[in-house]
């Protein structure tokens, strides 16, 4: 019974790593899913805003897929959900709440700010979405259990009379992938907790030249009325030309004064706009649309950051530390975990109970079947003691016979004698 415990479990794994790597065998029409059928058993991918992807833009939506090739599918979705996730709106009474007050001064840190909001609304978004993709790969590791255990059917290899050694297989494989997915889902989850936890701009601002466009064009029209100031000012300085001057001296002063007031403009207007830009942002609590177009930006910035570093990260641990796991470890599991049975709790394995019923069943056979033995050997016995009985019973009527016959015969001849 071990040995035969063994060769099931061999058999449960070979076939197993066939599903994950893909085969036909299996008919797709009985163990097969279309994805509307898998978000139905296995969860959907939804956020907030209830936003889900239609049928018809997933790859093979309507095939019926099982083992690897609907992981894959999984995964792919997952992909898709959560790379066309845009940042959420941002509101003016975020960004006040955002600033709160520091702690050696009572101005604002519009940079903390967004870091602020971009990693509070990075985790309230993405982290549903990793919960989700651990409950649906792990519906779909399950379901590869009867479908193994279709295919051993399959090749002959009847194991219907042992159940107890199937559920035994069958519960250890269950604990093990609940196992991996969480201990999977936690790695993911502290990756998620380290960039919401703190910004890192190399790894958060990715998208630098999109940024570095929205901010170019904010500062070009900021500097509209400033250069127009500063044109002004220097027109002022420069309108008392020499009368002698003649036209292209004066154009040649003109262009002069004009390449360096925009190389070096006036001291006076320079600080006038260092004042303007520190009472609009830091010296000021009243929100101003330029401050709140810059806290925008950032936001959005971060958020595009963490998304693409969660889509990575969660993709490469749920392949790594959930995949293969199952190709790699699981055989020794489920061996270790026979092995352990065999010596400590052998009933688990094999059913006791029901062969200790079909032995006492047996011995109850046997006992009636002995007493009929035994009742037909009696009769055998009393059919020849009756037999016996007939033939002594024969025997001494023939000596009977014989002596009557002998006695007539000395009768005749004592006649004979006589005459």
């Amino acid at each position: 019974m071990k040995e035969k415990a063994r060769m099931f479990h061999d058999s449960f794994l070979t076939k197993l790593s066939l599903l994950l790597k893909g085969m036909v065998v299996a008919p797709p029409d009985r163990f097969g899913e279309a994805l509307i059928n898998e978000r139905a058993n296995g969860g959907i991918f939804t956020g907030s805003e209830n936003f889900v992807i239609p049928n018809k833009l997933m790859p093979n939506a309507g095939m019926r897929l099982y083992g690897g090739a609907q992981y894959h599918r999984a995964m792919a979705e997952f992909r898709l959900v959560v790379g066309s996730i845009k940042c959420p709106p941002v509101t003016r009474e975020e960004i006040v709440n955002a600033c709160g007050v520091e702690d050696i001064h009572d101005g604002t840190n519009y940079s903390r700010t967004a870091c602020v909001i971009a990693v509070a609304k990075a985790r309230d978004t993405f982290e549903p979405y990793l919960h989700q993709l651990g409950f649906r790969l792990l519906y779909i590791m399950k379901r590869l259990i009867p479908i193994s255990a279709f295919l051993l059917e399959k090749d002959g290899e009847n194991f219907s009379s042992h159940d107890v050694l199937v559920k035994r297989v069958q519960s250890a494989f269950g604990r093990f992938a609940e196992s991996t997915e969480q201990s999977c889902r936690e790695r993911c989850m502290e990756d998620l907790a380290s960039t919401t936890r703190f910004v890192t701009w190399s790894l958060h601002n990715k998208n630098r030249a999109g940024l570095r466009h929205f901010l170019d064009s904010f500062v070009a029209q900021e500097q509209l009325p400033v250069n127009a100031l500063t044109a002004h000012s220097t027109g002022l300085h420069e309108q008392s030309p020499g009368l002698n001057d003649n036209k292209q001296d004066r154009s040649r002063g003109d262009l002069k004064s004009s390449n360096s007031s925009e190389s070096n403009p006036p001291p006076v207007v320079s600080e006038t706009r260092l004042v303007d830009l520190l009472d609009s942002t830091l010296w000021n609590r009243r929100l101003a649309p330029s401050s709140e177009r810059i806290v925008y930006a950032l936001v959005h910035q971060i958020f595009h950051g963490i998304k693409e570093h969660f889509l990575l990260t969660t993709e490469l641990k749920f392949n790594c530390f959930l995949l293969m796991p199952i190709i790699d470890k699981l055989p020794a599991i489920l061996r270790e975990d026979l092995e352990s049975a065999f010596e400590d709790d052998p009933d688990s394995i094999f059913d006791v109970t029901q062969l200790r019923h079909s032995l006492v069943q047996r011995k109850r056979e046997l006992e009636i079947e002995l007493k009929r033995v035994l009742v037909l050997r009696l009769i055998l016995i009393a059919h020849c003691i009756s037999i016996l009985n007939c033939i002594v019973s024969g025997w001494f009527q023939i000596k009977r016979l014989k002596e009557k016959f002998g006695e007539i015969n000395k009768k005749l001849n004592s006649l004979h004698v006589r005459q």
